[in-house]
């Protein structure tokens, strides 16, 4: 029987990209890239790269038969600089060579000769000249200004958090394939097939079904190939129109680190007002967001900053405003959580500098001021099913957490040079694409004669286990083992018109429709059933319980494979087609208004840090969480998604430092200048999903890609809990990530 993604996996037998055989006949391509980080382009010179061994020919933005243009969300980004470069590492001309190392040899033969403009690189310079993405955007409730006056401690600040590298496994890679009729197949790593295959065709004008995108399954992506593997897939495309051959592109790790976006560093302004008992009345930030040089996503990542800006919490009275800054770096693009994790890292530092006004634990204003059901959230939803206060309480019991912090006080007591701390990080996380049209999905099923299943919809497979999720939903559809079951490859050709799996919608939109379209074969079968059974039955009396016919809640004859073969003898419909719209959402963007989620995901977490006070260095020690995950259809799946999550969002805000010189050129750009969580510095992690169900979910179950990353902000603050606790007069402002480096100046810096 067909083995399941996560088995091949498990046996090193997952095929990828770079992995599939290669046709005779295939060419490589390798970009030239800008070396600087804005000018004007004067000259290009090909002569010596093209008299080269091995090279077949360089393309140039002239050599683009429709429009030179990759912008999705804006129409600001194009394939391949013709007048003007805008960050270090845009792609200027495509070398087209024999091999990979020939192509790369001559890209580095080709000269280009350039005027060299001013550079922005921050996001506040970038504001202050007026270089926008597009106008501010502004969430409100309440009235602020008003609201100053009924508060005792008013506080103010600064916060900043910095970009992340995606670094999945399998980097950018596509390979395009020439076929009859000036036709192409497409096989990229891209979250977004539809994307990269309308591009294509509006890159060489042609109609889109004239190109066709395959993508069996990626190595990783975390939103780094949601947008930006479209102008890879792009360039081969390009080049294998253009030669008649087959190509293939794939870039190296440095060169996919130097010339991709990462998460949008951010840098916010912060007033925060409560009274005396600490709740929080009033609360003010200004979001200023580094785009890079282009819109990429910044925009959809800016909205979802301003939906999340006050994360678990009611805040009667807020105005969060957000401006996306245009600079001279490689644009930033879509990473899990989408600019929600930025939003609630601010609010977190200005609850830890409101608790040391108060001279209470930040603890305290949190539970104070927790989500209650029917609370509005600035964009006028209300919380519904809120779970806030349940995650706290049970996480305070289950995990102890009264006698933990008492268990480090103590140790703290009696130990001069190693400190410890908790911080606790509560989330609440909305799920649905902010653009309400992407709420969308397609599904195709189709029943064989022998009672194999097959299921194609626009869900791509990158490790979180989404396949296996939309086979369980077949398996329980049909009532028949999962083993019967396949998920076909994500393809242009069998699903039109896809969203991208991103949002941590994959599995809901696409699990809805495959749902959708098993019900309706099921109806069919139900129908022939009746007939075999004499007739003396209805169909709403019949089901299917392991992969036999049961009349009335009894057993009967029919087997699976039985009814399966009855239906095709009878001309009944063994495939279906089914259409997937999450109902009920809606955003008004004039008044900044509405029900942009299908529901919310709640969760807290404790994470307990011990910081070696002599030498600045710290391990997270434990993560203690209570995740509120519906009835989940995948428990394995969703606990490795948590624990995967919270590794990643404590990297983000603990040691993955991206720094760029001051000419735009990244130092950061391999693994070993660049650190993330190993193994070794993995903490303990401990998961307790809450009980629960979902009925704006698939099968009750809620989305979990994306919330448990935020956990990893509890990281930063226990860190800073424990400077404190060696360090009590240590007042910085918030600045992630929180390296050792850091620590240590934090450990010794006084106000002297």
């Amino acid at each position: 029987m067909h083995a399941s993604d996560i088995d091949l996996h498990a046996q090193g037998a997952a095929i990828f990209t770079d992995d599939m055989a290669e046709p005779a006949g295939l060419l490589h391509a390798c970009p030239v890239v800008s070396g600087i980080a804005h000018g004007l382009i004067e000259r290009i010179d090909l002569q010596e790269a093209l008299e080269y061994p091995g090279v077949v020919t360089i393309l140039l933005a002239r050599d683009i038969p429709g429009s030179n243009n990759i912008g999705n969300a804006a129409p600001d980004e194009v394939l391949l600089a013709e007048n003007e470069v805008v960050y270090q590492g845009q792609p200027v001309a495509v070398v087209v060579a024999e091999s990979a190392a020939i192509a790369r040899q001559a890209a580095g033969l080709v000269r280009v000769s350039y005027s060299e403009l001013p550079a922005v690189f921050d996001a506040r310079m970038a504001n202050a000249q007026g270089l926008h993405i597009a106008p501010p955007r502004i969430f409100s409730l309440g009235d602020v200004d008003q609201a100053w006056q009924s508060c005792d401690v008013i506080v103010e600040g600064a916060a900043a958090s910095g970009a992340q590298e995606h670094v999945y496994l399998e980097t950018q890679i596509a390979v395009a394939y020439p076929l009859e009729n000036d036709c192409l197949n497409v096989v990229s790593a891209t979250q977004s097939p539809s994307m990269v295959q309308r591009v294509i065709a509006r890159m060489l004008d042609c109609a889109m079904h004239q190109v066709e995108v395959d993508v069996v399954r990626l190595g990783g992506g975390f939103g780094g190939k949601e947008e930006q593997a479209t102008g890879w897939a792009a360039m081969a495309a390009l080049a294998a129109s253009r030669v008649k051959q087959p190509v293939k592109i794939r870039l190296n790790r440095d060169d996919d680190m130097r010339w991709t976006g990462k998460r949008h560093p951010y840098d916010a302004d912060f007033k925060i007002g409560l009274d005396k008992t600490g709740k929080i009345l009033a609360y003010e930030v200004c979001f200023y967001q580094n785009a890079g040089a282009v819109a990429d996503l910044s925009l959809a990542i800016l909205e979802r900053t301003l939906f999340h800006a006050g994360n678990s919490y009611f805040i009667p009275n807020v105005r969060a405003t957000a401006v996306s800054c245009r600079t001279n770096l490689p644009p930033n693009t879509a990473f899990r959580g989408f600019g929600g994790p930025q939003a609630m890292f601010v609010l977190e530092a200005a609850i830890f500098k409101a608790a040391a006004a108060l001279n209470v634990d930040p603890a305290r204003i949190q539970q104070q001021n927790l989500l209650q059901e029917g609370r509005q959230f600035p964009y006028g939803m209300p919380a519904q099913d809120c779970r806030a206060r349940l995650c706290w309480e049970k996480l305070h019991d289950r995990f102890g957490l009264e006698q933990r912090q008492r268990t480090i006080e103590d140790f703290n007591a009696c130990h001069s040079l190693e400190k410890k701390a908790l911080a606790l990080m509560p989330i609440c996380f909305g799920i649905s694409f902010t653009a309400t049209f992407l709420n969308q999905a397609d599904a195709l099923v189709h029943v064989y004669t022998d009672g194999s299943v097959s299921v194609s919809c626009g869900a791509v497979e990158m490790g979180q286990g989404v396949k296996q999720k939309i086979r369980r939903i077949a398996a329980l559809a049909f009532a028949i083992d999962e083993t019967r079951i396949r998920v076909e490859s994500t393809n242009t050709a069998r699903i039109a018109n896809m969203s991208p799996t991103a949002a941590s919608c994959g599995a809901d939109l696409n699990g809805q429709a495959t749902l959708l379209a098993s019900q309706q074969i099921l109806q069919q079968l139900k129908t022939v059933a009746v007939r075999l059974l004499g007739g003396n039955t209805e169909p709403e009396q019949i089901s299917m319980q392991q992969e036999q016919v049961y009349s009335n809640g009894q057993p009967t004859e029919i087997s699976w494979n039985k009814l399966v073969s009855e239906a095709y003898l009878s001309r009944s419909a063994l495939s279906a087609h089914a259409h997937y719209a999450t109902p009920q959402v809606f955003f008004d963007r004039n008044r900044e208004q509405g029900r942009p989620f299908a529901y919310h995901v709640y969760g807290c977490a404790a994470v307990e840090v011990t910081v070696d006070c002599l030498r600045g260095t710290y391990r997270v020690t434990d993560v203690s969480i209570v995740h509120d995950g519906g009835r989940s259809l995948a428990p394995a799946i969703d606990r490795g998604q948590v624990e995967g999550g919270v590794v990643q969002g404590l990297g983000w805000m603990t040691m993955e430092e991206i720094l760029y010189d001051d000419r735009g050129r990244l130092l950061t750009d391999s693994l070993t200048t660049y650190k993330i969580p190993d193994i070794y510095s993995a903490p303990e992690i401990a998961v307790e999903f809450l009980d629960g169900d979902n009925p704006a979910g698939l099968m009750h179950s809620k989305a979990v890609g994306e919330p448990p990353l935020m956990y990893g902000i509890g990281g930063y603050f226990a860190l800073v809990k424990a400077i404190r606790a060696f360090n009590p007069g240590w007042q910085a402002e918030a600045i992630a990530p929180m390296t050792p480096e850091k620590v240590l100046l934090a450990l010794y810096e006084c106000d002297c």
